[in-house]
C-alpha cells in the first residue's frame, strides 16, 4: 500500500518535471516566443540543471544537446527511483536496457506533447479563434512545424476547413504505434 502511494507520488512528480524539460527542448527546437510567460516559467525551472550541462555539452546542428541529455538523465533517474520503490532492483543492473527505455519514454512523451498541443489548438480555434492566450500561442507554435508542410500540400477545404489536424493526429498515432512496436521487440 505505501509502495503504491510512493510510486504514484514519485512518478507524478518525475513526469511533471520531465514534461517541463521536454517542453523546454521543443520550445527551443521550434524557436517559440521566449517572452511568453509560460516559456519564461519553463526556462526558470530548467535553467539550474541546463546551465552546467551546457558548459560541458555543446549544441549540434542547431539542436540543444544539453536538453536532450537532461531529458535522458531525468528519464533514467525516474526509472531507477521507480524500480527501487517498486522493489524491482534487478532491472537496474542492465544500464543499456535502462537507456533504451529512456529513449522510448522520451519519444513517447514528445509524441504525447504534440498530441495535446494539437488538441489544445483545435479546441482553442473553436472557442477563442483569435485569442492571444499564452498557452494557445505556445501550442500553436509547437504544432506549426508539423502543420505548415501539410497546409502547403492540402489547403483548407472550401477555404475554411483545415484538415491538417486530422493528418497530424493520425501521424502521431502511427508514431506511437511504431514506438510501442519497437519497445515490444526490444523487450523480447
Amino acid at each position: 500500500m505505501i509502495a503504491n502511494i510512493l510510486h504514484l507520488i514519485v512518478s507524478s512528480l518525475m513526469l511533471l518535471f520531465l514534461v517541463i524539460v521536454v517542453l523546454r527542448f521543443l520550445l527551443q527546437l521550434v524557436r517559440a516566443d521566449f517572452y511568453n510567460p509560460l516559456s519564461q516559467g519553463i526556462v526558470k525551472v530548467t535553467m539550474p540543471l541546463l546551465k552546467p550541462l551546457r558548459k560541458v555539452i555543446p549544441g549540434f546542428l542547431g539542436i540543444d544537446m544539453a536538453s536532450v541529455v537532461l531529458i535522458l538523465l531525468v528519464q533514467l533517474l525516474a526509472s531507477v527511483i521507480l524500480c527501487v520503490v517498486v522493489g524491482q532492483i534487478g532491472l537496474i543492473t542492465n544500464p543499456f536496457l535502462l537507456i533504451a527505455w529512456g529513449f522510448v519514454g522520451a519519444l513517447t512523451l514528445i509524441s504525447s506533447i504534440f498530441f495535446w498541443c494539437m488538441i489544445i489548438s483545435i479546441i482553442g480555434s473553436f472557442i477563442a479563434p483569435f485569442s492571444h492566450h499564452p498557452v494557445l500561442l505556445l501550442a500553436n507554435q509547437i504544432i506549426n512545424p508539423l502543420a505548415a508542410p501539410i497546409r502547403k500540400v492540402l489547403p483548407p477545404l472550401g477555404g475554411v476547413i483545415d484538415i491538417s489536424p486530422i493528418i497530424i493526429l493520425l501521424g502521431l498515432k502511427v508514431v506511437d504505434m511504431l514506438i510501442f512496436r519497437s519497445a515490444i521487440t526490444q523487450r523480447k
